[in-house]
């Protein structure tokens, strides 16, 4: 039963199903197969040696042209271990035989392994030569389209340089016709007596100018700075800026159409007080005055203690005059009835040099 086991173990291990009990009717179908199968090989083996032997005597006798013949040829000499020696001999020569095609079979395996890795190389770089070559058409798609744009950019530029040559012809008759405007504006301003500072979108600067009279000189009167700020409902508001010239700091309100009219007004008064505001700008560089334009007063510091306040009437120096208000001393009034200047109709300069030179006070 163990040859049995060893011989289904060797053919089909399937067959070596957990029967539990040797006496199962499986088993015992294997045994009696077994049995069968050495037998029907046993016959097979006497059945070749004879089917050999009659090979033998058959190709002998086909050899041979008579009967006579058969009875004088001496027999050929047999090989050496009969026809079991040959038998195994050939045995022996198709072992080899099979061994050798086993080995070739191996190396066809390999070298059809290695058809098949380069076939898949190959299936590999043929992918990537198509998304090559796809990425090229579309590279190539991609270059007419930018040469098509660079064509289109070419042209436009084209157009854009005839444009600037035309622009740029324009704005030199623009700078020129601008220079004339500038000389236009400067003999303007010298004739309006109106200085443009800065302009922008909200503000504008101007400074006054107003041509001195044939008793004043071009430097002995101040110019004037004025700001116009805009605002959105189209309103202006005209701002005195600086307050040394002598002027009252004031602020005009306006709709837009009525600030020629405003900067005229402000022109007429600095100009009706042009001799009041040089008399009092040339009287600072020598007395300590303090000009109160609101007030219309003049406040003279003659000492630490001392101060005198004159007042200037309206149309100063030809239809008003200047008095003497008042003198003060430490804050009490000081007694002035005995000082008189010697015109008879003095003037801010007369008072200050009687005041500056009068021993009375």
């Amino acid at each position: 039963m163990a040859e049995v086991r060893t011989v289904l173990q060797r053919c089909d291990p399937a067959l070596l199903t957990p029967c539990g009990d040797s006496e199962q009717p499986d088993c015992a179908e294997a045994a009696r197969m077994l049995l069968y199968l050495t037998d029907s090989r046993r016959v097979q083996k006497v059945l070749w040696r004879q089917l050999f032997v009659l090979d033998s005597m058959m190709s002998l006798l086909e050899g041979l042209e008579s009967t006579q013949q058969l009875m004088t040829q001496p027999c050929p000499p047999q090989p050496e271990g009969g026809a079991r020696g040959r038998w195994k001999a050939l045995k022996v020569e198709i072992r080899s035989g099979v061994e050798e095609t086993e080995i070739l079979l191996r190396s066809l395996q390999d070298r059809v392994q290695l058809i098949h890795d380069r076939r898949h190389t190959l299936t590999q770089l043929l992918q990537q030569l198509h998304s090559k070559r796809r990425q090229c058409e579309q590279l190539a798609e991609s270059l007419q389209k930018a040469q098509r744009a660079l064509q289109s950019c070419d042209h436009q530029l084209a157009q854009l340089r005839a444009e600037s040559e035309a622009v740029l012809g324009q704005l030199v008759s623009w700078q020129r016709l601008r220079d004339q405007l500038q000389v236009c504006v400067s003999a303007v301003q010298n004739v309006m007596q109106i200085n443009l500072l800065s302009v922008s979108q909200s503000e504008l600067c101007v400074e006054l100018r107003p041509r001195p009279s044939s008793n004043l000189s071009s430097n002995e009167l101040e110019p004037l700075k004025l700001s116009v700020t805009w605002s959105h409902d189209d309103r202006f508001t005209l701002q005195v800026n600086e307050g040394t010239a002598g002027l009252v700091e004031d602020c005009r309100w306006g709709r837009r159409s009525e600030l020629s009219a405003a900067l005229l007004e402000v022109m007429q008064c600095y100009v009706g007080q042009a001799e009041l505001l040089s008399e009092i700008q040339g009287l600072r560089s020598s007395f300590a005055i303090d000009w109160r334009p609101a007030q219309r007063r003049l406040v003279y510091l003659k000492s630490a203690l001392l101060v005198c306040h004159l007042e200037v009437e309206e149309g100063y120096p030809s239809s008003g005059r200047a008095r003497l208000l008042s003198v003060r001393r430490d804050g009490r009034p000081v007694d002035w009835s005995g000082l008189k200047p010697v015109s008879s109709a003095p003037s801010l300069s007369d008072w200050l040099e009687c005041l500056c030179s009068s021993p009375l006070i």
